[in-house]
C-alpha cells in the first residue's frame, strides 16, 4: 500500500512510472501541451478545467462514490455508509477515482481533489454545508420535522431527492419558508429563495446520498442476434452507401452545384440530389456530408466556386469496396459534421444548409464515440432498443446527460445503420473496429469480410428494364448505371433503358454495337428486341447532325432533319440558318447550340470533320478551396505516447536534481497562469511555501521563497522567506512557481 502524501500535488509526484501514465492516457488534456516537469503535470491535473474534463468521463456509479466521499470529507466507514454499503465495496472503485487524479492518498484516507469539490457544488443534489450558510440546524432533525406545519413538511418533501433551493412567492409558501428557516431547516439567501443545509438534507434522506441503489441498467432481456445476419445487414447498408457516394460524384463532376454566397448547398440543388437517389432529404444531406468529410468532395476555390469531386475521389474509387467503406466510417468517426441540423433554423439564424458551417456540431462526435462504447458494452450480438441505449448512456455520463436532456441517440443509431456501423440494431464487426482504434488498412479487411458478394450478371427484361439480384460488380455496376436509370433499390436493384440513359451511354464513347455485346455478355437472358432496336434507333439518330465552330455550324446528310431545327421554335436563339441544302450555321458557340439541339442528338466535330466525344468533363476539385466537411483529427494519447512523456518527466526530475546540489533552490520553470494561480492556492491551503519567479517593480527578473496567504482578485497575498512585510503580487507578474523539495 503506497504510503500517505501531505498534498494532492505529492500524490501525483510520488507515482510510479505505470501509475503516471495510466493517468495520462485517462485525461489526455494532461498531456497536450506536454508539462515540464512533474509539478506542473500535478497543478494542471488539479485545474477546474482539466477536473471537470475527467469528471464527465465518469459513470454513475464512479461518480456516486466520488460524491460520497466529498460529502463524507474523506474515504472511510461515514462515506460508505453514505452510499448504504461497506467499505469493501468502495475499494475497487476508489482505486479507479485514484488512477484518475480525482482523488489523493492522505493520512485520512482518500481525499477528493480541491478542484473536485469546486466542480461538483452540489454532490448529490445536496446543498452547502451549515457553516458556509452561517446556520446552525438542530442535533435532531427528525424530531424538528416532526414539529413543523403540513405545509413545511410538504415542502421538504419535495425537496429531498431534488434540488436543494427554492424559490417562494405567494403568502402560504413565503410563511412554510419562514418556518423552516426559524427550525433552522433552510438557509435564506437572496430574496424570495431558500436552500437546504447540506446536513440537514442528509438526514432528510436517512443518511443516505441517492434514492436508488448503484446498479447499472441490466442487459437480461435484450435481443441477440447472430454476428453473421448483423454483418450481413451492415454491409448491404454499406454497399447502397458506396453507391450513392459515387452517384453524387458522377452527377456533380459534370454539372456541379453552385456554392452559395454564404457556403453550403442551396435547398434547390440539396432536393435534386434526394430526387436522383430516390431517398429523403435526411439521407440525402448525410451521403453529401459524409462524402466532403471523407475529402472526396470540396469547393473548387474558383471566383464562382462550385462544388466537385476532388482527386482523393479518384482514388478512392479505384479501391476495394472493403477499404472504401472503411474510409467512409473513419470519416464519420472523425468528423464534427452533423447532418441531422440541415433544414433546422437555428436561433438568430437562417435555415442550415448541407454542406454549411453551421452544419457542424462537434458535441454530435463525443456523442457517435458514446453510444458506439455503449453498445460496444453489450454482449456480443445484443440488438438493444432505442429506450435501452438512452439508459446506458445516461448512466455512463451522467454530467453531459442529466435528466431531461437531449441524447440525440436517435440520430446517432440512424447514421451508424446507414453506414453499417450497425446492423439489425447491434454493432457490427466494422463498428466495433472503429470502437477498438483499427487503423484504416485494417478496418479495410474487416469490412471486406463482411459485403455481399457480387454478382456479375443482370436479368433483361422485355419492358425495358433489367434486374440486378444482388450487388453488381464495379464494371457492371458501373455500366448499369451509365446505360439506364435506377427506377427502384432494394435486395434487388431495377434499372430502365429510355433513350436519354442510352443517348448517356453513347456519349461516352460507346458505339451502339458494343453497347448491346456488353450488356448481351452481362444478361443471364437473352436481350429482347424492344432493347435491340432502342439502341439502334438512339444510335441511328446519334451524331447525324454535326456541330462545329463559325460560331458554329450544323450539318446533316439528312436534309429533313435540318428543316425540323430551322422550324422549331425553341431554337430560335441559336439564329440558325441554311447556308447549303445540308448545312446550317449559327452566331452562338458550338457548347450552346450542342445544348439546345440535345433533342436532336447531335456530335460535336473537330474542323476536319472528326468527331468529338460529347462525354461530360469530369471536373474536379483543385484543393484551393475548402470543404467544411473536412474530418477534424485529434492526436491520441496512447500507450507510447504516455511512456515517453512519463520519460521525459523522469529525466527532468533527474536534471533538477544534480542541479539542486550546486544552486540553491530549483530551476523555476516558466508556468501557465492557470497553473500557477492553482498551484498558489494549494500552498495557501496547506500553509506551504514554494519557489517564485517574478517581475519586480524595474522590470528585473527575481525569484524568492514565497508563503502564500491568499489568492484572489488576480493577486497573491503572502510573505518572502526572511521578510516580516506582506507582499501582493499581481498574478500577470509571476513568470513561474515550483514547490519547495
Amino acid at each position: 500500500m503506497p504510503s500517505p502524501a501531505r498534498s494532492f500535488a505529492d500524490d501525483v509526484r510520488a507515482r510510479d512510472d505505470a501509475e503516471l501514465a495510466r493517468l495520462v492516457r485517462l485525461r489526455p488534456d494532461l498531456a497536450r501541451p506536454a508539462p515540464a516537469n512533474l509539478s506542473a503535470l500535478a497543478a494542471r491535473a488539479a485545474t477546474v478545467p482539466s477536473t471537470r474534463r475527467a469528471l464527465e468521463q465518469l459513470d454513475a456509479g464512479l461518480l456516486h462514490v466520488l460524491e460520497s466521499v466529498l460529502v463524507a470529507g474523506a474515504s472511510g466507514p461515514a462515506a460508505a455508509a453514505l452510499l448504504g454499503t461497506d467499505e469493501a465495496t468502495l475499494a475497487a472503485p476508489l482505486d479507479e477515482l485514484w488512477g484518475r487524479g480525482l482523488v489523493w492518498r492522505s493520512p485520512e484516507g482518500m481525499r477528493p481533489a480541491r478542484a473536485v469539490g469546486e466542480t461538483l457544488t452540489h454532490p448529490a443534489g445536496l446543498g452547502p454545508v451549515a457553516a458556509e450558510l452561517g446556520v446552525r440546524p438542530p442535533a435532531d432533525v427528525g424530531a424538528a420535522v416532526s414539529g413543523l406545519s403540513d405545509a413545511a413538511r410538504r415542502v421538504l418533501d419535495r425537496l429531498r431527492w431534488g434540488v436543494p433551493r427554492a424559490s417562494f412567492e405567494g403568502a402560504a409558501l413565503t410563511a412554510a419558508r419562514d418556518e423552516l428557516v426559524t427550525a433552522g431547516l433552510m438557509a435564506r439567501l437572496d430574496g424570495a429563495d431558500a436552500v437546504v443545509p447540506r446536513e440537514v438534507g442528509i438526514a432528510l434522506r436517512g443518511g443516505v446520498l441517492h434514492e436508488n441503489p448503484l446498479l447499472p441498467p441490466d442487459s437480461a432481456d435484450l435481443t441477440t442476434l447472430t454476428t453473421a445476419d448483423i454483418d450481413a445487414s451492415a454491409g448491404a447498408e454499406a454497399l447502397e452507401l458506396l453507391d450513392q457516394v459515387e452517384e453524387v460524384a458522377r452527377a456533380w463532376e459534370g454539372d456541379p452545384p453552385r456554392v452559395l454566397r454564404s457556403g453550403g448547398l442551396s435547398v434547390k440543388d440539396h432536393k435534386a440530389v434526394a430526387t436522383r437517389l430516390d431517398s429523403g432529404l435526411d439521407r440525402a444531406a448525410f451521403v453529401v456530408e459524409i462524402a466532403a468529410a471523407a475529402g472526396l468532395l470540396a469547393s473548387d476555390g474558383e471566383l464562382d466556386p462550385s462544388w466537385l469531386p476532388t482527386p482523393a475521389y479518384d482514388d478512392w474509387r479505384a479501391r476495394e469496396p472493403g477499404r472504401r467503406w472503411a474510409d467512409l466510417a473513419v470519416a464519420w468517426w472523425s468528423t464534427v459534421r452533423a447532418p441531422s441540423l440541415v433544414g433546422e433554423r437555428l436561433e438568430g439564424r437562417s435555415v442550415v444548409n448541407v454542406l454549411s458551417e453551421q452544419a457542424a456540431w462537434p458535441l454530435l462526435r463525443t456523442r457517435r464515440h458514446d453510444v458506439v462504447a455503449v453498445l460496444a458494452g453489450l454482449p456480443a450480438g445484443a440488438a438493444p432498443r432505442l429506450a435501452d441505449v438512452e439508459e446506458r448512456l445516461r448512466w455512463m455520463r451522467p454530467l453531459r446527460l442529466p435528466s431531461g436532456a437531449p441524447t440525440q441517440v436517435a440520430t446517432v443509431l440512424q447514421e451508424a445503420a446507414w453506414l453499417g456501423v450497425t446492423g439489425r440494431g447491434a454493432l457490427s464487426a466494422v463498428g466495433r473496429g472503429l470502437h477498438d482504434g483499427l487503423d484504416p488498412a485494417d478496418l479495410g479487411r474487416v469490412a471486406a469480410a463482411h459485403l455481399p458478394e457480387p454478382v456479375d450478371h443482370v436479368l433483361v427484361q422485355a419492358d425495358l428494364t433489367a434486374i440486378a439480384p444482388g450487388p453488381l460488380t464495379d464494371d457492371l455496376g458501373r455500366l448499369m448505371r451509365l446505360a439506364a436509370d435506377v427506377e427502384s433499390r432494394g435486395g434487388a436493384t431495377v434499372f430502365r433503358f429510355t433513350p436519354g440513359s442510352v443517348r448517356r451511354a453513347l456519349d461516352s464513347g460507346l458505339a451502339g454495337a458494343d453497347l448491346l455485346d456488353q450488356l448481351g455478355a452481362a444478361s443471364r437472358t437473352p436481350l429482347p428486341q424492344p432493347l435491340s432496336y432502342l439502341v439502334a434507333d438512339v444510335a441511328r439518330r446519334h451524331g447525324q447532325a454535326r456541330v462545329g465552330s463559325v460560331g458554329c455550324y450544323v450539318r446533316s446528310e439528312d436534309e429533313t432533319a435540318l428543316s425540323a431545327m430551322l422550324a422549331d421554335r425553341e431554337l430560335a436563339p441559336l439564329q440558325l440558318r441554311r447556308i447549303a441544302p445540308t448545312v446550317l450555321v449559327s452566331p452562338a458557340p458550338a457548347a450552346t447550340a450542342m445544348e439546345l439541339l440535345r433533342a436532336h442528338s447531335p456530335v460535336a466535330e473537330t474542323s476536319d470533320g472528326g468527331l468529338v466525344l460529347a462525354g461530360r468533363t469530369a471536373r474536379r476539385a483543385t484543393g484551393r478551396g475548402s470543404s467544411a466537411a473536412r474530418p477534424v483529427t485529434v492526436d491520441p494519447v496512447d500507450e507510447t505516447v504516455a511512456a515517453d512523456l512519463v520519460a521525459r518527466l523522469r529525466q527532468h526530475e533527474t536534471e533538477a536534481a544534480e542541479r539542486r546540489e550546486t544552486q540553491q533552490g530549483p530551476q523555476i520553470p516558466h508556468t501557465d497562469a492557470t497553473v500557477a494561480v492553482t498551484m498558489l492556492a494549494d500552498a495557501a491551503a496547506d500553509h506551504a511555501a514554494v519557489w517564485l519567479g517574478y517581475v519586480d517593480e524595474t522590470g528585473d527578473v527575481r525569484r524568492a521563497l514565497f508563503r502564500p496567504e491568499r489568492v484572489n482578485g488576480g493577486r497573491v497575498v503572502g510573505s518572502i522567506e526572511g521578510s516580516a512585510s506582506r507582499r501582493t503580487l499581481p498574478i500577470h507578474r509571476i513568470t513561474g512557481v515550483a514547490p519547495v523539495e
